[in-house]
């Protein structure tokens, strides 16, 4: 559960909505405050339970660099409301909750921001499958592609104790009803220990509880199935960043750093941070990323 340190949206950061194919997805879309809009935009995908506030740290000092950043809730999660409750217009399909249907969602976002030019691709843990999913499905042109404490497949041990203890829960009720259920036996104790705010707190609440929790279910069951993709996302050549704090306890450190070698990626280790570089250490996690996506574009530029 990443857990945001404050929620007021910075100068230059406003609510959206982004209008797909299907409906609509919510948005957080931070544009410099001073200054043009001259480098190559930015779209950030969030994890598993996570939202696109778990990104309001990093977004007015990535904007700022000169450039547009949107940061997304996937289909189902918080304010982008579930697929099946869309009637979505003739012809368009509506999201699954799978891994290649989420893929193809932000695929349809990127191109969105783009417009015409490439878009640098940043997914955090689960959002990082996502991305990966993205760049493979050739539906885009990317500018980078950035892991975010993500790992090369399934999530393993004690985060995977959990995932699996979230998918016995919801497994024979995935409902609104035993979200809330599930918030009072496990969740709000943990948000306790996480943060003593209670505004964070009640966001917490509601993030959970007004996601789907179908999506929920479907996303934590491919969470634990996700397949090994590091030689075929090698083999597209796409500038890659990998980026870790040095105590993750998700996928294992070195884990991601075998998997920045086999995609001959760069790789940054925030020192000090967990899980959540973009909430513990958010000038460190956004000037790695700045850096990055500038020595990129110079590239291409050349």
């Amino acid at each position: 559960m990443s857990t945001p340190k404050f929620l007021d949206l910075p100068p230059g950061v406003r609510r959206v909505d982004l209008d797909l194919s299907y409906g609509p997805v919510a948005a957080l879309r931070a544009l410099p405050v001073s200054g043009g809009v001259e480098l190559s935009p930015a779209v950030l995908v969030h994890g598993f339970t996570g939202s696109k506030e778990d990104f309001i740290a990093v977004l007015q000092t990535l904007a700022q660099a000169g450039r547009e950043v949107v940061a997304i809730d996937l289909p189902g999660t918080y304010a982008s409301p579930g697929p099946e409750t869309l009637t979505p217009p003739p012809g368009a399909q509506r999201p699954d909750y799978r891994l290649s249907s989420l893929g193809e969602t932000v695929a349809e976002v990127v191109e969105l921001v783009g417009g015409r030019a490439p878009v640098h691709l940043v997914g955090h843990s689960f959002g990082g499958l996502v991305a990966r999913e993205t760049a493979l499905s050739g539906m885009v042109d990317l500018a980078s592609l950035t892991l975010l404490c993500s790992g090369p497949a399934a999530l393993q041990g004690q985060g995977a104790m959990r995932v699996r203890s979230l998918i016995a829960a919801l497994s024979m009720d995935p409902s609104r009803e035993r979200l809330e259920e599930l918030w009072e036996e496990r969740f709000d104790a943990e948000a306790r220990q996480r943060t003593p705010d209670e505004h964070v707190r009640s966001f917490l609440h509601d993030r959970l509880v007004e996601s789907s929790a179908l999506g929920l279910l479907r996303c934590a069951e491919d969470l634990l199935g996700a397949r090994d993709r590091v030689d075929e996302l090698a083999a597209l050549e796409l500038p890659t960043l990998v980026v870790y704090g040095e105590n993750d306890d998700a996928w294992e450190p070195a884990a991601q750093e075998d998997m920045a070698k086999r995609l001959d990626a760069r790789r940054i280790v925030v020192p000090g941070a967990g899980h959540s570089p973009n909430v513990e250490a958010p000038e460190t996690t956004a000037s790695a990323f700045t850096a990055f996506w500038n020595g990129v574009e110079s590239v291409g530029r050349r």
